[in-house]
């Protein structure tokens, strides 16, 4: 078991244990508490991927307006259903905003060759709550999960809150990080009850083919488990390979989709996620799973009414033109960063990124003197040039860094001088770069 945990204290004859889990929010904070005060310069953070603190980076008028009119009207003030108003369900009905899970079920509708329920869709406080439910409502005594590795570090917390045994699986670098199925099928066993995929990739910045999503459905199928496919990046993709969502292979493996609005319409403060059930065949989905999940969703509070009320609006009425440009945007910073990292012998980047906001470096601290490994560089960086990089190991890669290319090209340009500057001064080698 992959989990970990500290204890803490007890009460009679139990014991309280806290997950010691490295969490991106907890190391990003270390590594902000570590910048000299007395650097004039303004921190440049690479290591979060949250575009809207960029002027370049502006969610939609549309979305605004939405907001605030829902707002405004006064109607949207009080409690909303535990799975979302109905509102947001559903972009059909005029008299009143739209059924909110049927406005979601309707925008993952478009591009699946089957159409999703309203009673598919649940909402959700963003896309780290999806990933709660996912795995609370797969856990149970003696199960496993199968994540990748790198990975989003949010799903091994959530898994060590409720006993659920992590086995992590590779994703591989020097194949556009592909899913390793060789790797999936030795780890799976009689208890494996599901897999995650993050698609477009989180920390790596790829985006599978159809071809490559079709042979993990092919997997999962034969191990007759579950997908969980995260999308909260969907439609962000720039490169050569298209987006393409693993509920297409419903028919084929029941697939768990977690998506939001915080990254296609950057506003990540915004909290609005849903969990859909991707499964035509009804193999994963009965009566018994959506009772459970029900309850499950009376425990937990959505987002705020306010904001659920603007969703089916923003879903429908959101301009093309606005997707476009987050996307050439996003391709501009993306080129920008691969080609800076170049000017930086110590870190090598593998792949070029085809979406997403982030990408995976691997640090060579062959060339470096002082520096032990992926955190002491992050910390040592971050202290001497106000540069904040995420340690590979908060994401599961010893001796990586992940870099958040979703900035402006000034703030690029500056950072990556500064990074250039810090391995100068590092550097074991006799003509710097």
């Amino acid at each position: 078991m992959e989990n970990g945990a500290k204890k803490t204290g007890g009460y009679a004859n139990g014991e309280i244990e806290t997950p010691n889990n490295i969490t991106i929010k907890g190391i990003l904070g270390l590594l902000l508490a570590n910048i000299d005060c007395n650097d004039k310069r303004r921190v440049i953070s690479l290591g979060m991927g949250d575009p809207s603190a960029y002027t370049c980076f502006r969610t939609a008028d549309v979305a605004e307006d939405a907001v605030v009119d829902t707002l405004r009207s006064q109607k949207f003030n009080g409690y909303s259903p535990t799975v979302g108003l109905p509102q947001t369900r559903n972009r059909k009905i005029n008299l009143h905003p739209p059924s909110l899970n049927r406005a979601i079920s309707e925008y993952l509708s478009r591009d699946l060759p089957y159409k999703l329920s309203p009673d598919d869709a649940f909402v959700t406080s963003g896309c780290t709550q999806a990933i709660d439910v996912a795995l609370s409502i797969l856990a149970r005594p003696g199960v496993n999960i199968l994540l990748p590795k790198p990975g989003f570090p949010i799903y091994e917390l959530c898994a060590a809150f409720r006993n659920l045994e992590v086995r992590h699986y590779n994703l591989l670098p020097n194949s556009s990080w592909e899913v390793d199925l060789d790797d999936v099928e030795a780890l799976a066993d009689h208890n494996t009850v599901a897999m995650a995929i993050i698609n477009p990739g989180n920390p790596c910045g790829n985006v599978y083919s159809y071809q490559h999503l079709k042979k993990i459905a092919e997997t999962a199928k034969r191990m007759k488990i579950v997908v969980i496919a995260d999308e909260v990046y969907g439609h962000l993709a720039f490169g050569d390979t298209p987006f393409v969502p693993m509920g297409i292979f419903g028919s084929l493996v029941p697939v768990l989709t977690l998506g939001s609005l915080s990254k296609r319409w950057i506003v990540p403060g915004w909290r609005l996620g849903w969990f859909v059930i991707n499964d035509p065949c009804s193999t994963f989905k009965n009566s018994k799973v959506i009772e459970r999940l029900k309850k499950y969703f009376d425990i937990l509070g959505g987002p705020a009414t306010f904001i659920q009320a603007a969703v089916p609006r923003i879903l429908q009425q959101t301009d093309e033109a606005f997707f476009a440009d987050t996307i050439n945007t996003l391709k501009q910073s993306s080129d920008i960063c691969y080609e800076k990292i170049k000017d930086v012998p110590c870190i090598t980047c593998p792949y070029k990124p085809e979406g997403s906001m982030a990408l995976m470096v691997k640090l060579n601290l062959s060339l470096l003197k002082d520096i032990s490994d992926d955190i002491d560089f992050c910390f040592k960086l971050a202290k001497e040039e106000s540069v904040i990089f995420l340690p590979g190991i908060t994401v599961g890669m010893k001796n990586w860094v992940r870099i958040t290319f979703a900035v402006e090209a000034s703030s690029l340009d500056e950072a990556f001088g500064r990074v250039k500057s810090f391995y100068q001064r590092h550097s074991n080698q006799q003509e710097g770069c």
